[in-house]
């Protein structure tokens, strides 16, 4: 069965446009754990726009003791200390969590659309997982659907690959979406044979999901804005469990 992570930016979103803690991430990741959800996924950048450092550490606090539930911090390897924004690399070292998903996306993107260029980064790359395993955390890369890519992130030392899944779920209902889907499902494949995991995420929804989640070997789904959307008229904790009855 593929575990289910629900990413919570945007209930941070919804918190950052008034003052004060309302609605309380913490108290929403409480929901979807007491639901069934498998982890807790955030991206703190440093513009600070969604999930805060303090966030972080908060849900570190409460996630981290839970036996069955994983913690999955992700965001840009190389973001920098600004402000009270520590770098993201220093806020990972600090919280601990069970799993850091590298990131390449920039204060100029409006959310993560591309993999890694592992021919480009790929060096720049490899002392950071190393130092994310003497840590004692996971490590995955956001990666395309590219096989020559898949193969450097085996070299370099990734534990996991995330498959960027937006252009999958763009091509929903059309007829690029066979030839995207094995495109993603030979990634898989060839992850798994290199022994390394694979995740997905990225404009996964209700609709899309159950056909990618045919993937063999497919370990975790990390899954946001669409989890937010379906909530407004779901709720919370039906749409976790819609989610995991898919997944299921």
């Amino acid at each position: 069965m593929t575990d289910l992570s629900i990413n919570l930016n945007k209930i941070a979103l919804i918190r950052n446009s008034r003052e004060g803690n309302y609605p309380d991430v913490v108290e929403f990741a409480k929901v979807c754990i007491d639901q069934g959800a498998d982890g807790i996924t955030v991206h703190p950048r440093p513009d600070q726009r969604h999930i805060r450092p303090e966030d972080v550490r908060r849900l570190a606090a409460l996630v981290t003791p839970l036996a069955n539930v994983e913690f999955n911090v992700e965001g840009n390897p190389f973001a920098p200390a600004i402000g009270d924004y520590p770098g993201f690399i220093e806020l990972v070292a600090e919280t601990m969590p069970d799993q850091c998903t590298l990131v390449p996306d920039g204060d100029d993107q409006l959310t993560s659309d591309h993999g890694f260029d592992l021919t480009s980064s790929g060096e720049q790359l490899r002392p950071i997982i190393q130092r994310l395993h003497s840590l004692g955390m996971r490590v995955s890369l956001f990666m395309d659907p590219d096989l020559a890519q898949i193969e450097l992130a085996k070299e370099i030392g990734a534990d996991r690959i995330e498959l960027y899944t937006g252009p999958y779920a763009a091509a929903w209902g059309s007829d690029q979406l066979e030839e995207l889907f094995q495109q993603h499902l030979a990634a898989a494949e060839l992850s798994t044979r290199l022994g390394m995991g694979v995740n997905a995420g990225h404009d996964l929804n209700l609709h899309n999901l159950a056909k990618f989640a045919s993937i063999p070997n497919l370990l975790e789904v990390s899954i946001g804005h669409a989890f937010t959307v379906d909530s407004l008229t779901l709720g919370m904790a039906k749409t976790v469990q819609s989610y995991k009855a898919l997944l299921g």
